[in-house]
């Protein structure tokens, strides 16, 4: 009975020994995931990085010292109370973008890496504003943004980080100060608003003027074509009155009148001349010959027929 219980308690410790021999095996086999990567050490010292796939450890003597995410990490910072040139004091809170590059600097280089991340980062943010006044730091964050990352990337590569991106979040000036800024937008919107109304009705004015001179050129032009039309047309009238003046006188001159008929012709335009407004008129001496032979006449025939006269009345 004796040898069985030494028997069972044989097989038993036999069991156990294979137990820890295979759970030992289990454990001294590492599946490295995408994007992370291992840091092995050997008895104390480092030994590796491995990388992605399946690895084996030496029981007792390896051991994975860390397990560092090889992805683009974000970090918020909290608000830092910074002082600009202007003695203004504000709140500005910072987030960074970072990505590990070498996984044995990140292990050995600095303790608590994020920690030491953000003291930098707050000193960096404090060193860069104290340069600037207030309104350069609230219309500079490109510019600071870029001082910041350069710094910080230098400043981290012993580190193994490489420092993507820094953007400053928030930036929050005393209540103060934010009430004047306020006060100062509402009058510089109320001044554009002025600017912009003058300007339109500079623009309407302008555009009223340029419209009333276009109608003063076109009616001129209008009175001034009405006027060298009547123009062309009078003195179309004359050139035919005077052509046909021409054209008379023409065929008189070549039906060569005598002088009796040249002497009737004068009379008639000497009665046309009387028949005017003239208040004064010079009759030529031919002219009162004729007159008073036409009155001799007229009394030739009212002797020789005395009937003429009761007749016409």
């Amino acid at each position: 009975m004796f040898e069985a219980i030494m028997q069972g308690g044989a097989y038993f410790g036999v069991f156990i020994i294979l137990a820890i021999v295979i759970i030992t095996v289990i454990r001294s086999i590492k599946v490295v995931q995408q994007s992370r990567a291992y840091v092995v050490e050997r008895l104390g010292g480092f030994l590796t990085v491995w990388g992605v796939g399946i690895h084996f450890l030496i029981p007792f003597a390896d051991r994975v010292a860390k397990v560092v995410s090889l992805k683009e990490q974000v970090v918020d910072f909290p608000p830092q109370p910074v002082i600009t040139a202007d003695n203004v004091t504000m709140q500005i809170d910072t987030v960074l973008y970072f990505q590990i590059t070498d996984p044995k600097l990140y292990t050995y280089g600095v303790e608590r890496p994020m920690n030491a991340i953000e003291m930098l980062t707050t000193t960096t943010l404090r060193n860069i504003i104290g340069d600037l006044e207030l309104d350069q730091t609230l219309t500079s964050r490109d510019i600071i943004n870029s001082k910041m990352r350069a710094l910080l990337d230098e400043a981290t590569d012993p580190w193994g980080i490489k420092v993507g991106r820094v953007e400053l979040k928030n930036i929050l000036p005393p209540r103060e100060i934010q009430d004047a800024m306020e006060k100062q937008m509402k009058a510089e919107r109320e001044r554009r608003e002025a600017i912009l109304q003058a300007e339109g009705q500079k623009q309407s004015q302008i555009l009223v003027a340029e419209g009333d001179q276009q109608s003063a050129i076109l009616r001129a032009n209008a009175t001034k074509q009405t006027r060298i039309l009547e123009a062309e047309g009078e003195a179309e009238a004359i050139m035919k009155v005077q052509l046909a003046t021409a054209e008379t006188i023409k065929l008189l001159n070549e039906a060569a009148p005598n002088e009796q008929v040249i002497k009737i012709r004068a009379l008639e335009a000497f009665a046309a001349a009387a028949n005017g407004r003239a208040t004064k008129i010079i009759i030529p001496s031919e002219i009162q010959g004729m007159a008073g032979l036409a009155a001799g006449l007229k009394t030739i025939i009212d002797t020789e027929d005395p009937e003429v006269k009761p007749r016409a009345k």
